[in-house]
């Protein structure tokens, strides 16, 4: 296992790998890493010879007011967990090394992008969907990696894949949670012993909500006990509760293809989650 900080060093570590016949597997990260990102990695190792895993906290899917500078950095710890996983490569570049001086090319995706999260974080897309570009481009791989938590990046990420005819399939890994139900996060160390309490009321919400889907309730009723349920922990605030169709990401009046999406604040963090109904 090997850590790489330059764009060069890992494009000819790739292209050695490539030359081998080695299939290349990319998990994207931002570091940080928990029982989650190690999933992906485990599920790339069974499709892939070789597995890079990108470690970089993008600033350009911050906006102003984000926490990109408190964003927790734990390279050394990354390093530890993917060499135990059985990564390959872990890829964590400066920002300088990514974003060169003068640097002015984005990647935008229309539509879907401006959606929910797009609402709310309007250029938090055109971040994520030029450092994946570019993190594709760098690494040449055959799969992409990433977490259903992130249900609309998935879905941002795959329209990008497909318009462009980039070569490669981005696969989504399912959503994997802490003992006491809340979704896996980097942030959510930032959470205080009382506030993670208040915030399992998504989670519990979540839970519910499948059972009710289940059931063949209809959706205005799903929304209401999803509503009530987050605000029984006292959130600051809920961004969004929206059920939407998988494949457009508008509001569905069925449970069929459907996905429930949720982002709230508790304790000043921005917590998002999501089941497949």
């Amino acid at each position: 296992m090997k850590l790489i900080n330059t764009i060069k060093e890992t494009k000819d570590i790739i292209n050695q790998a490539k030359n081998e016949n080695k299939t290349i597997g990319l998990v994207p990260t931002m570091g940080a890493l928990h029982t989650g990102h190690i999933s992906l990695i485990e599920k790339a190792k069974g499709m892939c010879d070789f597995i890079v895993v990108s470690d970089f906290v993008n600033p350009s899917q911050f906006a102003v007011g984000e926490d990109f500078d408190k964003y927790p950095r734990t390279i050394d710890e990354d390093f530890k967990k993917c060499e135990a996983a059985g990564a390959n490569l872990l890829f964590a570049p400066s920002a300088n090394e990514i974003y060169s001086k003068g640097y002015s090319s984005w990647i935008e995706v229309q539509g879907i992008a401006s959606l929910l999260e797009g609402e709310f974080r309007p250029t938090h897309f055109k971040g994520v969907t030029t450092i994946c570009g570019k993190l594709f481009n760098i690494t040449s791989p055959k799969y992409a990696f990433f977490g259903q938590k992130d249900f609309q990046q998935v879905s941002v990420v795959k329209k990008m894949v497909i318009d462009l005819n980039m070569p490669l399939e981005i696969i989504s890994c399912p959503i994997i949670r802490d003992t006491d139900g809340i979704a896996l996060s980097s942030r959510n160390k930032y959470l205080s012993e009382e506030t993670r309490i208040r915030a399992l009321h998504i989670s519990k919400a979540i839970f519910k909500a499948k059972i009710m889907a289940q059931e063949k309730n209809p959706v205005n009723k799903i929304l209401k006990m999803t509503f009530e349920e987050i605000k029984e922990g006292f959130p600051e605030k809920i961004d969004y509760v929206s059920i939407v169709d998988c494949d457009t990401l508008l509001p569905t009046e069925s449970t069929h293809n459907a996905v429930l999406l949720i982002a709230a604040y508790f304790g000043g963090v921005r917590l998002i989650d999501n089941t497949l109904l």
